[in-house]
Formats: C-alpha cells, structure tokens, sequence
C-alpha cells in the first residue's frame, strides 16, 4: 500500500512538474512573439545586412538546411497515426497538424533572434560576456548532438536490417563529416545548396512513386488550409507532444539566429519575415503532402524510397551539426586554427559523440535545453533594456 501511494504521489508530481513547464513555456512563447510583432512594426524597413552578406539563394538554402534537421524526412510517417487517432488533434487533419508543428508560424522564432544579431548584438556584444557566452555555447552543443540522437534513435524505422554496432558506427562518421565540413565556411555553403537541391529531388523521386500525380498533390496540399484556419490554436502547446515541438523549436532559435544572421544580404526587416515564414514552408508542404499519400492510401516505401530518405537525411544531420559546430568553436575558440585541424576534429568529435550518448543512455532531454533558452532570452532582454541609451546613441 506504501509504495503504490509513494507511485501515486510521484505521478501526481510529475504531471504538476510538467503543467508548470507548459505554462512557462506559454508565458515564453507570447513574450517572444508580442517582441517580434513589436520589432516587425517598428522597424519594418530596416535594412538588415550580417558580417557575411550572401546572395538570397544561398541565405535561403542555409537557412533551411540549417534550421531543419533529420526529423523532418523521419519524424512524419509515424507521427500522422498520432494525430488521426489522438482526440486533442481532432480539429484538423493530420497533414495540417504535421505541418503546423514544423511550418510556417514557428519559423517566426527564427526572425527575433535573426533580427538581434544582425543589429543589436553588434552593438551591445551581450554575447561577448564570458558567462553569457559559456552558457550560450552549451546550449549550441547539447542541441546539436540531439540532432545526432534523433538520426540513432529512427534509424531502425528505416533501416531495421542494420544492426545496432551499425547504426553507432554510421551516426559516429556522421559526426565526422559534419565536423570536417564545419572547419571550412565555403564547405558549409556549398552543402547548404546542395542538400536543399538533394530535398527536392527527394520530394519528386517519392511523388512520381507514389502515384498521386498532379490531382492527389494538389488535393493534399489543399488540405493544409486547415492549419491556416486554425493558426491560433497552434501558438500555444496543445499537448505535451507539441510541448515538446515548441521546447525544440526554442532551443534551435537562438543560435539558428546567431549563424544564419552572418548571412543575411541586405534585406530589409519585412523581407527577413517573409522569408522566414515563407521560404522554407513551401518545400515543408510539398514533402508532407507527398508522405500523407503514402500515409492515407496505404501505399509502402519499397527499400529504394527508404535508403534515399535515410540518405538525404543523413546530409541534413550534417548541414545542422556543422553550422552549429561552427559557431560554438568560434564561441569558445576551440577553431582550427588554434587546435590544428586533426585536433579540432578529434575534440569536436569527442564532445558531440559523447552528448549523443548522453541522450541515449541518461535522462537528458532537449526540453531542458529549451528552458535555458528561455532563461538566456530573459537575460538577454533585461540587459538590452539596461542598455537603451546606448543602442539610442548609435541611432537604433
């Protein structure tokens, strides 16, 4: 009788730990949004240009190569089950509810701290602050190797034939290719564009398999009408699923900022949301709308389709491994030219594998990481206050 009391109260606790944890969560996502609609209005012709100006195209390929990882090719066939049987997500279909968890609303995360890196933090440098900066960095790591986790964890969805020694194996040259391609920017670049033009190669090899054709594509992707009537509902977590998708989508946001801002060509501030929210979302409907074909008609992927999933993203998990590994070496200074390159291959390799594991084998979970996020924001937004005169002396 103790111990099933003792087992009661302890649920009790952790379903109390995680109402509170959706309420934070809550709270955090009106600040930042209320930010960005006050920014947008405030200042929507602001040029905006980062240390690196790039052609649109190239800014447009990193910035959906890198602020997408391997959940987008694996996540969405076992998860439209989910949200046809699941009551909560009863109010649209379950392409729109895929598609509102990855699609255009939450990309606007994205455009605060895009926005921020380009014009504030040049001036304020808050991110130069040691502690600020450690704290930073950690959270780039941890949410870089959770990205590695999600490729071991989904392998044998795909590949069940391989065995476990290979999928260690697989993801750990993963991890070596990502840190290689991150110690030259040109690398980066280059699989940027082509991983974007890998995807959408992907999108027409599995349309033309799946016998859609133009009607059955045009008929789902009419289907996501549904997400944009009910926008609302998805600004706030519906269920601890879509928690879990907003935590995520915390946790890749500021340091998505940090790397894409670089990039950014001179575009004004109107410019940057529309392509924030539109740019990427075009080929997240497309491939949703072929892979709910496959999901509604019943339809199998034949081992073809599969291995070029698992392909195509095995290169998303390098594009998001070596931008952010990019930037927290430069954080750090753990660069190439301070460790040598085999050194700063072998260090980056060590600490990404090892974090990977930690997902694996302890309870990490990148919801912890997105609460850190919030708290650097909150940080972040009380040390831009303290220091309005300044960013008023230097005209913003």
């Amino acid at each position: 009788v103790a111990a099933g009391r003792s087992e009661l109260q302890g649920a009790v606790g952790e379903k109390r730990c995680r109402t509170v944890l959706l309420a934070i969560l809550s709270v955090a996502i009106t600040v930042v949004f209320a930010t960005a609609v006050m920014v947008f209005l405030r200042f929507p012709g602001l040029r905006l240009e980062g240390s690196q100006p790039s052609h649109t195209l190239v800014f447009s390929a990193i910035l959906f190569t890198s602020g997408l990882d391997v959940g987008l090719i694996m996540f969405p066939l076992t998860e439209f089950p989910r949200y046809e049987s699941e009551p909560v997500y009863a109010f649209a279909n379950p392409l729109a509810i895929e598609f509102g968890f990855w699609g255009f609303l939450v990309w606007a995360f994205y455009f605060l701290s895009t926005f921020y890196f380009c014009l504030v933090e040049p001036r304020l440098r808050l991110f130069e602050i040691p502690w600020l900066r450690i704290a930073n960095s950690l959270v780039i790591v941890t949410t870089c190797a959770f990205t590695g986790f999600l490729f071991l964890d989904f392998l044998p969805s795909y590949l069940p034939e391989l065995s476990l020694t290979g999928r260690y194996v697989l993801v750990s040259v993963v991890v070596v290719i990502a840190v290689v391609s991150s110690s030259e920017l040109s690398y980066i670049r280059w699989l940027g564009l082509g991983s974007s033009v890998l995807f959408l190669l992907l999108i027409l090899l599995l349309w033309s398999q799946s016998g859609a054709g133009f009607d059955g594509l045009f008929a789902n992707v009419s289907m996501l009408g549904e997400y944009f009537r009910h926008l609302p509902k998805f600004v706030y977590p519906l269920s601890e699923h879509h928690g879990f998708y907003l935590y995520w989508w915390f946790a890749w946001s500021i340091m998505i900022g940090q790397f894409v801002a670089r990039f950014v060509g001179g575009i004004r501030a109107w410019q940057l949301l529309l392509a924030l929210l539109v740019l990427p979302s075009i080929p997240i409907a497309l491939w949703f709308s072929v892979l709910y074909f496959y999901y509604d008609s019943g339809v199998k992927l034949d081992t073809k389709l599969q291995s070029a999933m698992v392909l195509v993203g095995l290169i998303f998990v390098v594009n998001s491994l070596d931008s952010l590994t990019r930037l927290y070496s430069e954080n750090l200074n753990l660069t190439v030219e301070r460790l040598g390159r085999s050194g700063y291959i072998l260090v980056h390799w060590l600490c990404l594998s090892g974090l990977i594991l930690l997902y694996r084998f302890t309870p990490l979970k990148i919801e912890w990481i997105g609460l850190s996020v919030m708290v650097i924001y909150a940080i972040v937004f009380l040390l831009t206050y303290r220091h309005r005169e300044q960013l008023r002396a230097s005209g913003q």
